[in-house]
Order: C-alpha cells, then sequence, then structure tokens
C-alpha cells in the first residue's frame, strides 16, 4: 500500500490489467528485444497473466508521491551506445534507460539494462555514486559467466545472478568471451538527492578518458 512498483517484462508474453487498462506484452528475447515496463504508485492494483513461458522482474520501493501509471513501450525506451570508440572497443556496451529522473522525477528509483557484449566490460572507467543500486543477470548460455568488482571485491557472476551494490563502492563488469550478458540496473534515489545521472569516476582510471 506504501510502495509504487514497476514491472519489468524479461522474457515472453504477459496480458497487463491495471485501472481498466489491457496491454499485451511480448518480448522474444531479452539481449535483442527492447524492454517493456509498466510503472505504477501506490495502492494501484496490477495483474498479470502470463499466455507463454514468460519472466518478469518486479521493482519497489516506498513513494508518497501520486502519479499517473505509465506503460513503456519499446519505443519509449532511450539506448546509448557507450564507448564504441575507446579502448579499442573493449568496453562498448548498449545503455537502456527506461525511466529516471528526466522523465520520471515524482518516482524515487531508476531502472534500465545494459546489454554487456562477449569479453567486454561496462560500468566502465569504475565509478560509484552515493545511491545503492541492484543489478540482475542474464547470459544467452547456461553456462555463461563473468565478474562484478564492487569496491575492493570480486565476484563470479553466472545466469540469473544479482549484485547488491552500497552506496559510495565502485562496480565494474565483465562478460567472458564467447558469452553474452545482459543485465536490469536499478537504482534508489536518496531524499533530497537523487540519482541524476551522477557519475564519480574513480580517480586512478580518469586518464583513461583522456586517451
Amino acid at each position: 500500500d506504501d510502495k509504487e512498483i514497476a514491472i519489468l517484462l524479461i522474457q515472453g508474453s504477459v496480458n497487463l490489467e491495471w485501472q481498466g487498462n489491457s496491454y499485451i506484452a511480448t518480448r522474444e528475447s531479452f539481449f535483442d528485444d527492447l524492454p517493456i515496463c509498466l510503472h505504477v504508485p501506490k495502492n494501484v492494483e496490477v495483474t498479470v497473466n502470463a499466455l507463454d513461458e514468460s519472466e518478469i522482474l518486479i521493482q519497489k520501493t516506498i513513494n508518497n508521491n501520486i502519479f499517473e501509471c505509465k506503460l513503456y513501450k519499446k519505443s519509449d525506451v532511450e539506448v546509448t551506445n557507450s564507448s564504441y570508440e575507446l579502448w579499442d572497443g573493449t568496453a562498448k556496451r548498449d545503455i537502456i534507460t527506461i525511466f529516471d529522473y528526466d522523465n520520471a522525477p515524482y518516482s524515487n528509483m531508476v531502472m534500465g539494462e545494459v546489454r554487456n557484449y562477449p569479453g567486454k566490460w561496462s560500468s566502465y572507467i569504475p565509478h560509484s555514486h552515493p545511491h545503492p543500486e541492484v543489478y540482475y543477470y542474464r547470459f544467452d548460455k547456461p553456462q555463461g559467466f563473468g565478474a562484478c568488482f564492487i569496491g575492493d571485491n570480486a565476484y563470479k557472476i553466472t545466469d540469473g545472478s544479482y549484485a547488491a551494490i552500497s552506496g559510495g563502492l565502485t562496480h565494474p563488469q565483465v562478460c567472458a568471451p564467447g558469452y553474452r550478458m545482459s543485465y536490469v540496473w536499478m537504482i534508489r534515489h536518496l531524499d533530497g538527492n537523487p540519482w541524476n545521472k551522477t557519475r564519480i569516476d574513480d580517480k586512478n582510471h580518469i586518464w583513461l578518458l583522456n586517451n
């Protein structure tokens, strides 16, 4: 009753129903198709009926703001090709923003996806922000793997892994060659300090931006 909710279709086909509205969302591939997401304020009932074998991700947090429900279709999301020309393409990735402070300032959270190519890095150069963040990973093969670096610690990531990143810690990622990795990124705004594309680059690696 006190939380806003974002329902993201990872893969499959579902019928979404809310406030007298109905929409059949279909996403054949998490790695190739753009996302579809329903974002609603507190006290809004949503029904999700799977029409096929499907996976959804639900993000929610406390928010007393009342706002209009928003269905983000594939044509509504923003895709940014990042670092294609840097470091011989070793950190090329596609950053997909579903909603953030720019288009949903009434929300207390942010949601997007990253397409991390085989053998490539993302969230690079290492950076941090005071806001907590969660990553949810999928690989195109069940044996696919990679690594996430949170602060000074390294963790193996596999299909279905997640990373809970405390605010203030750097968090670069890398994917093993031969496997495709995509992940959902979710950020919680801080009270009085929203994440507005906030990025504090690791000073030890800033020199890379000048080459």
